[in-house]
C-alpha cells in the first residue's frame, strides 16, 4: 500500500516540476516517509502537505523537501549540516544522495524529537543527531559544504555563514514568524550571493540567533 502511494507522490513531484535530478528522485523513492511520522499520521504520509510530529513541530511537505534538496545541489561525499531534525526524514533523503563518505550532522533543540530521530535513523551510518541551539550552527564539525535550515529565522544567523565552506551553499527560510522567503546563499571567498526561491511557511527557529 505505502509503496504505491510513494510512487504516486514521486510522480506528482516530477510532473509538477518540484524535482527533476535523478539522484533526488531516487532518494525520495527510496526513503519511506511513513516511517518518519507519528503512527497516527502514517496514512497521510504520502500526501503533499506538512504533518505534525509533536511539540508544535512539523515534517515539511514532500514538495518543499524536494525543492530544498534540488536547490542545494548536493554532491557525493560532502559534509552537510541540517538545523531542525524533526523525526529525521529530510536527513534520510540527503543521506541517500551523499554516498559512503559523506556525512549529515543534524541539530534538534527538543531532546524528545532527537531521540525519536535517532531511532528512526539507526540504519543510516552517515547521520549524527545532536541536541542543541541550531541557530548557532555546530562549530565542532565546521566547515560544511552545505547547510540547510528547516525552520524560519528573522535573519540569516551569522554563525551559519561563518561555518559554511568556501563555494558552499546555505538554504534558509527568512522572514516573519508565519511567512518567509526561502533564501539560497552561496559563499565564494569573502563574497556572499543571495537568491530568493519564493515564499514559504516554516515553524520558527528558536535560539540565540532565531526568534525568542
Amino acid at each position: 500500500m505505502y509503496e504505491e502511494k510513494r510512487k504516486a507522490l514521486i510522480s506528482h513531484l516530477v510532473r509538477n516540476g518540484y524535482i527533476s535530478k535523478p539522484d533526488v528522485v531516487r532518494a525520495m523513492e527510496k526513503v519511506s516517509r511513513h516511517l518518519f511520522v507519528p503512527e497516527s499520521m502514517q496514512k497521510y504520509a504520502y500526501e503533499d502537505y506538512p504533518l505534525g510530529v509533536g511539540l508544535g513541530q512539523t515534517i515539511s511537505a514532500p514538495h518543499m523537501v524536494g525543492i530544498m534538496v534540488e536547490s542545494l545541489d548536493i554532491k557525493k561525499d560532502q559534509k552537510i549540516l541540517e538545523i531542525g531534525t524533526g523525526l529525521g526524514y529530510h536527513s534520510a533523503v540527503v543521506s541517500s544522495i551523499l554516498g559512503g563518505s559523506g556525512h549529515v550532522y543534524t541539530v534538534e533543540r527538543y531532546p524528545e524529537l532527537a531521540e525519536s530521530a535517532k531511532e528512526n535513523l539507526k540504519n543510516y551510518q552517515n547521520i549524527s543527531v545532536i541536541v542543541g541551539d541550531g541557530s548557532k550552527g555546530l562549530k565542532e564539525y565546521a566547515p560544511y559544504d552545505r547547510i540547510f535550515v528547516t525552520c524560519a529565522a528573522p535573519d540569516v544567523p551569522p554563525p551559519l555563514i561563518e561555518q559554511l565552506n568556501d563555494n558552499g551553499k546555505l538554504l534558509i527560510p527568512v522572514g516573519e514568524r508565519f511567512m518567509q522567503d526561502l533564501i539560497l546563499l552561496e559563499k565564494k571567498g569573502n563574497k556572499i550571493s543571495k537568491r530568493n526561491l519564493g515564499g514559504c511557511m516554516f515553524v520558527p527557529l528558536i535560539g540565540e540567533y532565531g526568534f525568542r
